[in-house]
């Protein structure tokens, strides 16, 4: 059963009216010698979802591990509800925060990774029902009455008592979406959640994805998905080589991009 959809803020110059939920600022990301990241200047308003493209090895990943500290940042700030994330400022210089902070920091924040990452030992409403248990304290005859209406919601309440080797690998995926939701997270990342599906298998992700949008949750998304972006995306950034290249409407930017790297990736994709 879908969320019933909520009315999002008004359009304000391409942008919702309402405030900055994420907002990242000069970030900097360095493996070893290699330049991941090269000052990403990013923000997304609550209830806007905000879709990243590019080529592999862009830096789309390694910055939305960023926003949820599961990537240090070499240089810059991000913040998520004007809450410095991973980091406590001191004297000018960064310090990074204690496991128990981080981790708090992380249950307003929901991610979906390519690969699906359930227990494999337990049914999908246990997993569904293992974070808001473990981490939350939550009583477990609440957790499983949330983790069934969840799984209503993403369309597998038929499958509520199944493992993961018995649902396919689209089934797999809903639930870990239904998983990140039971934490009641403000911001939801996804990182290409579609790339390991078969083709027959997207659509059912997707349009979990789109009942999301609609309900008013605030998204980042990297995917390749361009009709997605199109349809759902409220911005859309092109990224290559660590850096923004181009941004903005995603209709306006995939109908007329401005440079000759988004023209080139589009060309490919499309």
């Amino acid at each position: 059963m879908s969320a019933p959809a909520q009315p999002k803020p008004a359009v304000v110059d391409g942008r919702r009216d309402t405030k900055e939920l994420v907002r990242i600022e000069g970030v900097h990301k360095y493996f070893g010698d290699h330049h991941v990241l090269r000052g990403i200047d990013m923000t997304v308003r609550q209830g806007e979802v905000a879709v990243l493209i590019g080529p592999s090895g862009s830096g789309k990943s390694t910055l939305l591990r960023c926003i949820n500290h599961l990537e240090t940042i070499s240089a810059g700030r991000i913040f998520v509800d004007d809450e410095l994330i991973g980091y406590h400022e001191r004297g000018g210089k960064l310090h990074e925060l204690h496991l128990k902070e981080i981790a708090r920091q992380r249950r307003n924040i929901g991610m979906v990774f390519q690969r699906f990452n359930l227990f494999g030992h337990k049914t999908a409403v246990e997993n569904v029902m293992e974070a808001p248990v473990q981490v939350k304290g939550q009583g477990k005859a609440a957790a499983r009455r949330r983790a069934l209406e969840l799984l209503d919601r993403v369309g597998l309440s038929e499958r509520a008592y199944h493992y993961p080797a018995q649902l396919s690998g689209g089934q797999q995926q809903r639930v870990a979406i239904a998983r990140a939701l039971a934490m009641d997270p403000e911001l939801m990342l996804f990182d290409e959640p579609t790339s390991a599906l078969d083709p027959e298998l997207v659509g059912d992700v997707l349009n979990v994805m789109k009942d999301l949008a609609r309900s008013g949750m605030t998204m980042v998304v990297v995917t390749h998905e361009i009709g997605f972006a199109r349809e759902v995306g409220d911005t859309l950034t092109f990224m290559d080589g660590g850096v923004v290249v181009e941004s903005g409407h995603p209709r306006e930017v995939i109908a007329n991009p401005q440079h000759e790297r988004t023209k080139g990736f589009l060309s490919r994709v499309l």
